[in-house]
């Protein structure tokens, strides 16, 4: 959720040195629609990573409903209480997680005005990531798949976001959401993969709601409002992940490469556990959802614009689908620990109405 925090962890995590591109960098979000030095890692990195491509690139291959065959989850946790109890307020009075499973829909249809995920529409965000040491250019592909996956007892909608610095790829990950009936979408986990130099080096911020003591956090309310309380977006202690959200205006006009929007949300997300690394503010169209980031603070002075909303076709949505399950295996042979646990993803549509 909270890209510059998520970009500072893969420069923690991979090392990256100036020499091996033709950018400085000073060493590493969601989507969308998104970490400094991991507290814990409960992946295991030796692993061979699947195929990964270019932007509209062919899918990895192999087939993953052959590997899924020889491959299969380890035994689920136990799930948690349908309802829990207000735990601590991790980002200030009022914002201790309410989690109620019966509140969610039996099936995803995730239509929040401001954050929907509907199976199909892929998003494209572009921009920068300065810091003392230089500034890369930044392109993160969002793709809303037909996949759904059931964490920690919900039924929940699968986005892939693909994550470009200077045209190669850093990280492919997998993201869980869910709404409820009243309309708030909540993240339920995200495994990320991270690349250098095109190699796979791991998925040490993995988080799967409902284990390691992962919880699911509010991505956006279904009825933000200005002067209310902070809301967690999602709490991971055992990678030192806890995005906090904060509505600050629903008047903003705001100008990308895809158009000008009126009546802009904003929400300010921030990771206190970690202030120095990652303060910004998202801004939300209605309708559209994500089209811009800006930093307020912290290292990595980030920016991001959305440059193409597009439906895929029912073909594109087909390979999608197919690109995220071969994702999804692998992510059984790294996090052992974790992502092994989960029921495994299941198309839910393969039709985008795109033509």
């Amino acid at each position: 959720m909270l890209e510059a925090a998520k970009f500072q962890r893969r420069k923690a995590t991979q090392m990256f040195q100036p020499h091996n591109r033709s950018r400085a960098l000073g060493s590493a979000l969601m989507l969308f629609l998104a970490m400094s030095t991991v507290v814990s890692c409960t992946a295991q990195n030796n692993a061979p990573a699947p195929a990964t491509a270019a932007p509209d690139a062919a899918a990895p291959t192999g087939s993953p409903t052959a590997l899924a065959e020889t491959t299969a989850p380890a035994a689920l946790p136990a799930a948690t209480p349908a309802a829990t109890a207000a735990g601590p307020e991790l980002c200030g009075p009022g914002s201790a997680i309410k989690f109620d499973r019966a509140a969610f829909q039996s099936s995803p249809k995730i239509d929040n005005k401001w954050y929907s995920l509907t199976p199909g529409m892929q998003y494209t965000t572009t921009g920068t990531v300065t810091n003392a040491e230089g500034s890369i250019e930044r392109t993160v592909i969002h793709s809303v798949t037909g996949l759904t996956k059931t964490v920690d007892g919900v039924k929940t909608q699968v986005l892939w976001d693909r994550d470009y610095a200077d045209g190669e790829l850093v990280e492919s990950e997998l993201a869980m959401f869910a709404q409820t009936e009243s309309g708030d979408v909540w993240l339920f986990g995200e495994y990320p993969e991270e690349f250098e130099n095109g190699e796979f080096t791991g998925a040490p911020n993995t988080f799967i709601a409902g284990i390691s003591g992962a919880q699911a956090g509010i991505a956006m309310p279904g009825e933000p409002r200005i002067d209310t309380p902070s809301y967690v977006q999602a709490n991971a202690p055992a990678v030192g992940f806890l995005d906090c959200g904060d509505v600050v205006t629903q008047t903003e006009r705001v100008c990308v490469p895809a158009g000008c929007y009126d009546g802009a949300l904003v929400i300010d997300e921030r990771n206190p556990l970690e202030p120095a690394v990652g303060h910004q503010r998202k801004y939300y169209s209605a309708g559209t959802g994500l089209v811009k980031v800006t930093a307020v603070g912290g290292a990595d002075q980030e920016t991001l614009d959305l440059v193409k909303a597009e439906k895929l076709s029912d073909a594109q949505l087909k390979e999608i689908n197919q690109q995220a399950l071969a994702l999804e295996q692998h992510a059984y042979e790294v996090s052992t620990g974790d992502y092994a646990k989960t029921q495994r993803a299941e198309i839910g549509t393969e039709t985008s109405g795109g033509p």
